[in-house]
């Protein structure tokens, strides 16, 4: 069978000849061949339309699809080619399998689903979904994906678990972005939104029925597979995660610290928002101003209730939880917060700004061994306390300028209760106009790390010290050694002859 491009190259050379034979040789082909092309152009027949032959496997045909319609299309062609062949068919089986995927594509193409596409409306629908998100420090983390589907206005949000109050601080944090509420939101059937199905009909969670009606809001599941109410919040995920999980694909590195991943979720909600969307040719946070207009205003407070306890961060930035205290940012000193149990995790929530959101998480501890941690206080600038030597007079400053040497020098000589301190520090200004500077203050450090504070010390070992830079340095070769001899030992246990008389 010649295919397109071959036949019309075989017509081509007809037209220019006028003769079968000459044309044959031109398109290197069989003259009968040219004459069939021919006369199907002058019968008004496609060319290209290929005439079925009778197959031994045509026999069989009702049979195969008999099997292929039984299993819906999932029997294996290996499995029909046993089933015709203990009926008497004598082909291969690479045969049997041409005949089952040409039945398989009438089959699918019968069933194939038609539907209409979703027309939506601005302010009526919001989605969400949950996608994978990448691992912090080695452990599991969720990115709540929401989506506008009239503005295609995306928010995206790292989590580390997908509980009733996530979901609660993730919708309320949303709808603050996006600044006002939709009639729906349309999310997935998990437990934490529908508790079961009777009769095919969704049986809501009553305390996702409250944070809707808190919000003026109907919260609604998918149908199962259905490309129209799943697309949109399931294209957001893929797009979040092609551009926020590290893979080979977008060489990513791994994030050092949540804030980081959520620094990084920021970014990408405001490169898509402020890009031109494909399907509606605008920019979403250009079309989002068009649909605040037809949003539900925000209540002013969000649905706290699902968050735990509510606590009074002390002026140590600690909070009080059955007898245990945890730490929480500083910034929040005299603020409320909200506390949670999450299995072996306290979960500590927070109102900001930008709607609730996770502030800090402990481990559960017991009464007696507060949970602190270093991140949630800001930096001391002095964490030594008084181990760092600061001046109070100019032969103080003279004296620490020296360089770290004179600090350690300092520091030790008044642990040790060391004499007439300030006269020596004097003395050693002096010596390093002498012998300079790097050289006194080595000579400190060494002082510093052997405990010697005596007088003259410091200039015997400035001494000491220069005067090893003069001597070259013993250093083992092939002639000679450095480990010591023994003639020392070759008159141990030999007496004189004056102790023997």
């Amino acid at each position: 069978m010649k295919n397109s491009r071959e036949i019309m190259e075989i017509l081509e050379a007809y037209d220019l000849t006028g003769s079968y034979r000459a044309a044959a040789e031109l398109a290197g082909c069989d003259h009968h061949t040219v004459a069939r092309y021919v006369q199907a152009r002058a019968e008004g027949k496609s060319p290209t339309e290929r005439q079925h032959r009778a197959r031994p496997i045509d026999e069989y045909l009702s049979k195969i699809e008999e099997l292929v319609v039984n299993s819906h299309g999932r029997i294996r062609a290996d499995i029909v080619h046993r089933r015709i062949a203990a009926m008497g068919f004598t082909g291969g089986e690479r045969t049997t399998r041409r005949a089952v995927a040409e039945v398989k594509a009438q089959l699918r193409a019968g069933q194939r689903r038609v539907y209409r596409p979703w027309i939506t409306e601005p302010g009526l629908w919001l989605q969400w979904d949950w996608g994978e998100g990448p691992k912090i420090a080695g452990r599991r983390t969720s990115l709540w994906c929401a989506w506008l589907a009239w503005s295609r206005f995306r928010v995206v949000i790292p989590v580390f678990d997908k509980t009733l109050p996530t979901i609660v601080a993730c919708l309320d944090a949303t709808l603050r972005r996006i600044g006002g509420v939709p009639a729906y939101a349309l999310t997935d059937n998990e437990k934490t939104v529908t508790t079961g199905h009777v009769a095919n009909i969704a049986v809501r969670n009553p305390e996702i029925v409250e944070v809707a009606r808190h919000y003026g809001m109907t919260i609604r599941t998918c149908l199962p597979a259905d490309p129209e109410t799943k697309g949109g919040s399931e294209a957001t995920v893929r797009i979040a995660k092609a551009d926020l999980v590290p893979t080979d694909a977008n060489l990513l590195e791994q994030y050092g610290s949540f804030g980081h991943l959520e620094a990084a979720c920021r970014d990408f909600c405001d490169e898509v928002n402020n890009r031109i969307h494909r399907a509606t040719r605008r920019k979403p946070v250009e079309a989002l101003a068009e649909e605040q207009q037809r949003l539900h205003p925000l209540p002013r407070e969000p649905f706290a209730v699902a968050f735990g306890i509510t606590r009074r961060v002390n002026w140590d930035a600690t909070i009080s939880v059955e007898g245990v205290r945890y730490s929480v940012p500083h910034h929040l000193i005299d603020t409320r917060v909200w506390a949670r149990f999450h299995g072996d995790e306290l979960i500590v929530t927070a109102v900001t700004a930008d709607g609730p959101a996770e502030v800090a998480r402990h481990d559960r501890s017991t009464p007696g061994s507060p949970s602190i941690k270093d991140e949630h206080y800001p930096p001391r600038e002095n964490k030594d306390g008084d181990r760092t030597p600061r001046a109070t007079s100019a032969q103080e400053a003279a004296f620490l300028a020296l360089g770290p040497g004179a600090a350690s020098w300092l520091i030790e000589a008044g642990a040790a209760g060391a004499r007439r301190i300030k006269p020596k520090m004097a003395e050693a200004v002096a010596l390093a106009k002498l012998h300079g500077v790097a050289e006194v203050d080595r000579a400190l450090g060494t002082a510093a790390i052997a405990g010697r504070f005596a007088e003259n010390d410091l200039i015997s070992i400035v001494t000491y010290q220069s005067g090893l830079e003069s001597i070259e340095p013993s250093r083992a070769t092939e002639e000679h050694s450095l480990q010591p001899g023994t003639s020392a030992w070759s008159k141990f246990g030999v007496t004189s002859d004056k102790e023997e008389h």
